[in-house]
């Protein structure tokens, strides 16, 4: 079966609850709602591009209990191809809990259980070789634990005729260059933050914290993107839109202005609307708008996928622009 795009990363059962705002040390605020979705940063991606109408997989792993059962039949029910999905008799699914303010900020506390546990001898490389693009993104274990070894692993065997897509997300970007470099020396796109990209140059936490002008921004993508020689590299900016660059163009697209609930899973839409522009061929100012016009989706909804749209409200957007 020929797909447009794969997804590599964790599955987790999402568990947000809304609070009166987000504690900090010695602190204490009180819920008051909550609710449960299905999530994992690339599985957003790609239900995101399966609403779009485009032919997709999922390479991740899950246990045999309550959550996993909910995140495989989820992958399904969203018509995602499932062959690379590993359901395992041992250990349990991963799962977030999450707590998003009346503002739609967030803090995430991650359970990783099972997904840090996929080895090479469990993903099948013609899988992948039958997609347009592997869209990669963060696991939470450590650097030498086997999810992380084999997508380094895979990132060396696959066919150079897949395009890599790769958001490393703050779990990976905290690691350093030292870490990343296998990763980025093989991506096509390389999907980051504002705060991510500058943490990956200056290597200091709360330097990364602090406002980013958009010259910066742009400098720092660039110098990404010569060093590693990275096609395209898509800074997101949150309110302020999205900065691409992509062999020698640039372009700053504008966000849509929509009542913000909950920022968890934006940066995981914009992708979807990124990717479904970059594998129909579309110039870097559509792929832009498409990303940014499904986050401002995403944000208006409580939960990652909830707010995601179908082909033809995207259609209807982004051709009235």
């Amino acid at each position: 079966m020929k797909m447009d795009v794969v997804g590599f990363g964790a599955l987790n059962l999402d568990k947000l609850f809304q609070v009166n705002r987000i504690a900090h040390e010695d602190e204490e605020s009180y819920i008051t709602g909550k609710s449960e979705s299905c999530g994992g940063s690339a599985a957003n991606t790609i239900v995101g591009l399966a609403r779009l109408g485009m032919e997709t997989g999922f390479i991740g792993k899950v246990a045999t209990d309550r959550e996993g059962s909910l995140l495989h039949n989820n992958l399904q029910n969203e018509n995602i191809n499932t062959n690379g999905v590993v359901v395992t008799d041992n250990g349990r699914s991963g799962t977030v809990n999450g707590f998003v303010d009346s503002s739609g900020q967030r803090a995430l506390y991650v359970d990783p259980g099972v997904n840090d546990d996929i080895d090479i001898d469990e993903v099948e490389l013609d899988y992948i070789n039958s997609s347009k693009v592997l869209h990669i993104t963060s696991f939470v274990g450590k650097s030498d634990e086997k999810s992380i070894k084999t997508q380094k692993t895979v990132l060396n065997e696959i066919s150079t005729n897949v395009s890599v897509s790769f958001d490393p997300g703050r779990l990976y970007t905290e690691r350093g260059l030292d870490f990343l470099e296998n990763f980025l020396i093989r991506t096509d796109i390389l999907l980051i933050n504002q705060s991510e990209l500058k943490l990956l140059i200056t290597g200091n936490i709360e330097d990364s914290r602090k406002s980013t002008e958009k010259y910066e921004t742009q400098e720092i993508a660039e110098k990404v993107q010569l060093e590693y020689g990275i096609d395209t590299v898509v800074v997101k900016m949150g309110d302020e839109g999205s900065y691409v660059t992509h062999k020698g163009k640039s372009h700053i697209a504008n966000a849509f202005d929509v009542p913000c609930v909950d920022t968890t899973g934006a940066g995981d839409a914009f992708n979807a609307g990124f990717l479904h522009g970059y594998v129909n061929g579309e110039d870097i100012k559509k792929m832009a708008l498409k990303g940014n016009y499904i986050a401002s989706c995403c944000v208006t909804e409580h939960g990652t996928t909830n707010g995601l749209p179908d082909l033809t409200k995207l259609e209807n957007i982004i051709n009235n622009q």
